[in-house]
């Protein structure tokens, strides 16, 4: 008779394989029922773990995975320099894996883990739901998140405030006399945009300014994106004075949008992004941008993981807030330029 394998116990018991390997590693998470039809699968085909196996699983690759969701934007380059730099400084290395925007390829990424290409993952603002990452991070795995919170007390998570990036934004512009402000969204599942956006609306509302959600459209974090969503908004209805960007990417694309139609900025429409990436430097006038501490939350988070590899991560709640702060140019305020 040949060799059994733990697949072939997965389907006696009728469970899955990564079920077979939490009874066997003694794993609190698998219910009294479930390991008793393990433990009979395992008697009845006489399966003995394969012990050298066992050995390589546990050996470390001294890798760390980063999954984002677009290599080209500026956001993750920055983010991938604080962790590459964590990362080096602890004899890491790290693999970078590039999901564009697709869901299914995160959910592959993280597959690295189970065949222990990697010893960890980051992931950067995830498409995957909270169930989907902490189905991984039960079965014992290395997972950390970046701009997002999950609550989970096995994933650490570094974020900014973005509740008060989205307030601070309509607060200032409410300030330099704006009624009418647009919103440009990035993709529909990004935590961080929808945190923005609620952000958006509170500020409005302290500011007694109504939400027009007209005034609302989708650039999906890109250039290109946030171009066609301010055409969108322009040719719809032309009556609002300032945008509010969720990223610089698409405040950039504003402006291509606004040189197209002969809008001056600041003088007919105040923009605001985020992340003030350089670049927002290199245009005329510079942008008014939420700088985020970008390097430091990749650094941070790269230190949290590889500590949660080797044992030493903290227990207890693991969301780790990083303060932001709008920079105010000549894109929001006449004569705010030099900065």
């Amino acid at each position: 008779m040949k060799d059994s394998k733990i697949i072939d116990v997965a389907r006696i018991a009728n469970v899955s394989p990564a079920t077979v390997s939490r009874v066997l590693n003694g794993s609190p998470l698998v219910t009294k029922e479930t390991q008793n039809k393990v433990l009979k699968a395992i008697q009845e085909l006489n399966y003995t773990p394969n012990a050298m196996g066992k050995q390589l699983r546990s050996r470390k690759t001294m890798t760390l995975g980063v999954v984002v969701l677009d290599i080209g934007i500026s956001y993750h380059a920055e983010i991938i320099k604080g962790i590459e730099q964590k990362a080096n400084a602890m004899n890491y290395k790290i693999l970078i894996c590039n999901s564009q925007n697709e869901k299914k390829k995160e959910l592959e990424y993280l597959s690295l883990l189970q065949n222990r290409t990697v010893d960890g993952i980051i992931l950067v603002a995830p498409m995957l739901s909270d169930g989907e990452i902490a189905s991984f991070a039960g079965e014992g795995y290395a997972i950390g998140v970046i701009g997002r919170r999950l609550g989970h007390l096995n994933i650490p998570c570094s974020t900014t405030d973005n509740w008060k990036i989205g307030r601070d934004v309509v607060t200032h512009l409410a300030a330099n006399g704006h009624r009418r402000i647009a919103f440009l969204n990035g993709y529909e599942e990004a935590l961080d945009s929808i945190e923005r956006l609620q952000g958006f609306k509170e500020g409005l509302a302290e500011a007694g300014l109504p939400f027009l959600p007209n005034l609302v459209d989708r650039g999906d974090f890109s250039e290109d994106g946030g171009y066609a969503a301010f055409r969108r908004l322009w040719e719809e209805s032309s009556d609002f004075t300032a945008v509010f960007a969720a990223n610089d990417e698409m405040a950039l694309g504003v402006y291509k949008a606004c040189s197209e139609y002969g809008i001056a900025i600041p003088d007919r429409m105040a923009v605001v992004g985020v992340d003030n990436i350089r670049i927002t430097n290199y245009v005329s006038p510079k942008i008014s941008s939420v700088e985020q501490p970008l390097y430091e939350l990749g650094g941070l988070l790269a230190d949290k993981v590889i500590d949660q590899i080797n044992g030493d991560l903290q227990p207890g709640q693991k969301d780790f807030v990083i303060n932001s702060r709008l920079i105010v140019k000549g894109s929001s305020q006449k004569g705010a330029d030099s900065i």
